[in-house]
């Protein structure tokens, strides 16, 4: 009798246990932070996205129903570096009081000059050395919110974030690859600048930073010329933007298409980018590709 006893309230032990678990309502800016989020989590996050997969970040504009998602939150994930010049104001505005994670701290950041002004590049994630940074400072974040759950949360982040190093050095080994000088191509917007500085690729664009900025006919006559000059073979659409511009610039160049890009947002569910890992493999293959 004595040993039944013990068995059973081990198992009510376990049972309590697995009950106490705390699944953190987790609230995320765009959509590869949530996809990085969840992965860290797992099964201890419920996470919700704002700038769901396809949409743009830049031009977000958020709905009474995102403010209620905020005021509910155990913790918002940002990327920081100037990306969501909306969200100051949501979060004031949601009245949230909980743990505010940005996933880009610790990043070693780049700028660019526009229009007159010193701007810092957000999209520090195109890097996956980046990336599993970003993954760190989420499960560090998560930890803060949930210490209880420690191990449990660092037994699905660790994983993830070495994945996440490994995948840095595969795309470093696949562009060594392929010679300097075919390494050159045309796209939307400056959305590859930290890509372009990993891995050796250089990135030609009418726009600038944010997808809000708008190419003078002088900015794209000198784009015209540039990479005519360059020898640039190919252009890529991004699936968050309009590609009439860009095609613009290729007709009037003879740049070829080279596919569709997932630098901003994850492709729908089921889509060939609708995870961060997915959709970094999906760039690297498809630039790479183009270069042969």
């Amino acid at each position: 009798m004595k040993r039944t006893g013990l068995v059973v309230a081990l198992a009510l032990g376990m049972m309590s246990h697995t009950v106490m678990a705390k699944t953190l309502n987790v609230v995320t800016s765009f959509s590869i932070l949530g996809d990085i989020t969840q992965e860290v989590g797992g099964k201890n996050v419920n996470v919700t996205t704002l700038v769901g997969p396809d949409g743009d970040p830049h031009t977000f504009e958020p709905s009474p129903k995102d403010s209620a998602a905020l005021s509910k939150a155990d913790v918002v994930v940002v990327n920081g570096l100037g990306l969501e010049g909306w969200l100051d104001r949501l979060v004031k505005a949601s009245g949230f009081k909980g743990q505010l994670v940005v996933a880009s701290a610790g990043v070693k950041t780049h700028t660019l000059e526009e229009d007159g002004k010193t701007v810092t590049d957000p999209h520090a994630w195109n890097s996956a050395a980046n990336g599993a940074l970003y993954a760190q400072n989420i499960l560090n974040g998560l930890v803060k919110a949930d210490p209880e759950d420690k191990a449990a949360l660092e037994g699905t982040g660790k994983p993830y974030i070495a994945q996440l190093t490994q995948l840095d050095s595969w795309a470093k080994s696949r562009f060594s690859q392929i010679p300097q000088e075919k390494r050159k191509v045309l796209t939307s917007h400056d959305a590859f600048g930290y890509f372009s500085r990993a891995y050796g690729v250089t990135f030609m664009a009418p726009q600038g930073l944010s997808s809000e900025s708008e190419a003078s006919a002088a900015q794209v006559a000198e784009i015209i010329n540039q990479i005519k000059a360059d020898g640039v073979k190919t252009w890529f659409m991004e699936n968050q933007l309009d590609p009439r511009l860009v095609k613009q610039i290729a007709s009037a160049t003879g740049a070829q298409p080279g596919g569709e890009l997932y630098p901003e947002a994850l492709s729908a569910k089921g889509g060939v980018a609708d995870t961060y890992v997915k959709a970094f493999r999906h760039n690297v293959d498809t630039i790479a590709d183009s270069m042969k």
